[in-house]
């Protein structure tokens, strides 16, 4: 089975406070919490009589939600310059006699 964090020392691994943690949880139980644009839920345990205790998540679903806050930039495409398709650059009208 996977470890137990507190709440206090999942929002230290996230380098959160543990206020934003509690805050991003309340918004996953609403179905409101969103990471980088894309729906996301936090599972997580809660101790005691009425689920009124202490907050505890795994450290797997701590590292699902680093993985999810991860920012991969972009694949940059080489350009090639652009060439000239024209045998004359710079001549923009047919060439050879006008008709008559």
């Amino acid at each position: 089975m996977d470890r137990l964090l507190s709440a206090k020392s999942a929002a230290a691994r996230l380098r959160i406070a543990a206020t934003t943690l509690y805050d991003w949880i309340a918004q996953s139980d609403a179905g409101e919490f969103t990471v980088r644009g894309q729906p996301f839920s936090i599972s997580y345990y809660q101790g005691g009589r009425r689920g009124q205790g202490r907050i505890h998540i795994e450290a797997q679903e701590v590292e699902r939600l680093k993985d999810a806050m991860r920012v991969l930039p972009p694949l940059r495409h080489v350009r090639r310059s652009a060439t000239s398709r024209q045998p004359y650059p710079g001549i923009t009208v047919p060439l050879g006699r006008p008709d008559d």
